[in-house]
């Protein structure tokens, strides 16, 4: 079993991992309708929903891409977890009152009572696509590779160490002369096998037959695993290195990279800021909005305000990320540079190389460490499973297969369909994709699926909150949303990135996040268009924000206007600190009051409002520290203070 696992790891992993499928064989052992199948009756806590939130978004792309890509480029990943908090805000206070106030099983059925089943059937087959093809088929494949790696021993993994910038001249083959190695991980393609079978049956196994409720108690244990293996990694290796403080001073001297700025340059061929502000922004709000397999958490919870609370902690949980996993990817940059300063290491074997530099040996915590990278691989593939399942059993086996099914043989459908996917999924991961690439997979991942999302949020967005939105420009605009995707990059590629003063700024090629903002005015304008150019369905037009969610449309003019406010206001300050007016410190603070500020009306009305109706007259502070609005305006105040202080 490789060189740094013991017994006491092996007995660790099996019982963290047989523990945690137990637990969801349990907790699913009664679903006899659809409702208890897949959305686990409509009865889960807040913690339920924030632990299965966290798990199924953080699966080894993030334990193991974030880091590599911490590694390789910088802190400035770090955006994909402050701007989720916007996204999840979104799904919090926006989206889901609509979702929960219809009580729909899925988000293709809110399309289809908003707009037809034209746009019904369009986002459930291009989420099937993303879900089983996109997203389970890369979490095997890393956690099967990542595995291999840590395993290590011969029969897994063969080492091979490659010379860089040979100088011919010489002749001598010194690796000090000659330049740096590079570490080659060639995996043994029959254990990576094994290992993507092995990964998909046990997720399988209790998913098929627990539904929504066993994969929300198994991903809150493997998230608690996930959290604790980082924690241990991270903790480790900044005390190897002299701590965050040694690791931000090492970074900021002469000898440093500069690996800890949030910001790249606009032409930055993967990470550029100006993405990050605005395409990734957009793509935060589809994810966490409009992604049936987060979504559905929420749509499982015992309550409106169990489920807001929920998203809420889900947010905090994801602001570990940027420590634990990148920037502990950044901390192993130095640290193998000191201490390895001839090897290049490929950045998504960065974790698997780092566990076995600073991990000691017999501690049991190798094991720990293997079953959170494995837990979390599990809790997003057994989410994307039920999630698939649920989209394919009820928008296309109900309503045009079987109209007439009973709940018997929906709950037989969803579990044929969650057998059938995994197979496929299993089989794509061993036949298509590289045991030994090089890439940072997380970016690759990211881009894939973000071809197929623009027309899906601008058609999310305008039937939520424009009642003049038609069906027809629903259907055209997630249609054009694919074609614009692969045109836009096309044109620019080939015309615009041949202007140099255009690619001194964007560079030669687009990227996927500069891509996205365009796509998405371009089908905005579609949708626009072709609404106004039909007639609209009155009945559907009041599927929308204001009118189920019980606001008047002041409310909605009142929220915009706020937030184009404190997007000037965060403007104003941004330039503050770059002109060296303010500093990093006192611009994160200024902007973060601004951010409580902002939120501080919603929060006194709601707290007056619940006092006024509670009938032993509830205290003040205790109604404040049960209002989830409250978190939430703490939450944001972290996230944008961050955005500041790590400039």
């Amino acid at each position: 079993m490789g060189e740094i696992f013991t017994p006491l790891d092996l007995v660790l992993f099996f019982a963290a991992l047989i523990g945690a499928m137990i637990v969801g064989a349990i907790a699913g052992r009664k679903e006899n309708t659809s409702e208890d199948y897949f959305l686990a009756g409509r009865g889960l806590p807040w913690w339920g929903v924030a632990g299965s939130i966290f798990g199924s978004n953080v699966s080894a792309n993030h334990m193991v891409g974030m880091m590599g890509i911490g590694f390789s480029i910088g802190f400035a990943q770090s955006h994909f977890e402050l701007g989720a908090i916007a996204g999840l805000m979104v799904l919090c206070y926006g989206f889901l009152p609509v979702y929960r106030k219809l009580r729909v099983y899925t988000l293709s059925e809110y399309l289809g009572r908003r707009y037809d089943d034209r746009s019904r059937v369009c986002y459930a087959v291009i989420m099937v696509v993303i879900m089983a093809g996109v997203q389970m088929v890369p979490g095997l494949y890393i956690g099967a590779r990542t595995v291999c790696v840590l395993l290590g021993g011969d029969a897994l993994v063969e080492v091979a160490h490659e010379v860089e910038g040979a100088d011919a001249t010489t002749g001598d083959g010194d690796a000090e002369a000659a330049g740096p190695t590079r570490t080659k991980f060639n995996v043994n393609h029959r254990y990576y096998v094994g290992f993507v079978l092995a990964l998909a049956i046990i997720s399988a196994s209790y998913t098929i037959f627990g539904g929504l409720k066993a994969v929300v108690w198994t991903d809150v244990i493997q998230s608690c695993l996930l959290l604790a293996a980082g924690l241990v990694v991270a903790w480790i290796t900044f005390q190897r290195i002299g701590g965050w403080g040694a690791m931000m001073a090492l970074d900021h001297s002469p000898e440093g990279a500069g690996k800890m700025s949030l910001y790249l340059p606009m032409n930055h061929p993967e990470l550029p800021w100006t993405g990050a502000f605005t395409g990734l922004m957009a793509m935060h709000c589809f994810y966490w909005g409009t992604n049936q397999f987060i979504v559905q958490r929420a749509l499982g919870a015992r309550s409106d305000a169990e489920g807001r609370a929920g998203i809420v902690f889900a947010g905090f949980l994801k602001l570990l990320i940027p420590f634990f996993a990148i920037g502990a990817g950044v901390a192993a940059f130095y640290l193998f540079r000191r201490e390895r300063p001839h090897q290049t290491i490929a950045p998504d074997a960065a974790f698997s190389e780092l566990v076995k530099l600073v991990i000691p040996v017999g501690t049991g915590i190798i094991g720990l460490i293997a079953a959170g990278l494995i837990g979390a691989i599990l809790s997003s593939i057994d989410s994307m499973m039920n999630s698939c399942a649920t989209i394919i059993t009820m928008d296309i086996y109900k309503p045009y297969i079987n109209p007439q099914a009973t709940d018997r043989q929906l709950i037989r459908f969803g579990r044929w369909s969650i057998a059938v996917l995994v197979a496929l999924a299993a089989g794509m991961a061993i036949l298509i994709l590289n045991p030994n690439s090089d890439e940072n997979f997380f970016l690759q991942i990211v881009d894939y699926q973000n071809y197929l999302t623009p027309g899906i949020l601008v058609t999310f967005v305008l039937g939520m909150f424009w009642r003049r939105a038609t069906a027809t420009g629903s259907f055209v605009t997630i249609l054009a949303g694919v074609f614009f995707s692969w045109f836009v990059k096309w044109g620019y590629n080939e015309f615009f990135g041949t202007i140099p003063r255009v690619a001194e700024y964007f560079g030669t090629e687009l990227n996927f996040f500069h891509r996205v903002v365009i796509v998405i005015l371009l089908c905005a304008v579609i949708h626009v268009v072709v609404s106004l150019l039909t007639a609209p369905d009155t009945e559907k037009g009041r599927l929308v924000w204001t009118d189920l969610g019980g606001h008047a449309p002041q409310a909605l003019a009142r929220s915009f206007g706020m937030i184009a406010a404190s997007i000037g206001v965060y403007a104003l300050l941004g330039w503050a600190m770059v002109g060296d007016i303010l500093s990093e410190t006192v611009a994160g603070v200024m902007a973060g009051v601004w951010t409580w500020i902002a939120f501080a009306p919603v929060v006194v009305t709601s707290v007056r409002s619940r006092r006024d109706q509670s009938p032993d007259r509830t205290g003040t502070a205790r109604l404040l520290l049960t209002e989830d609005r409250f978190w939430a305006a703490i939450l944001c105040s972290l996230a944008v203070f961050m955005l500041y202080h790590y400039r």
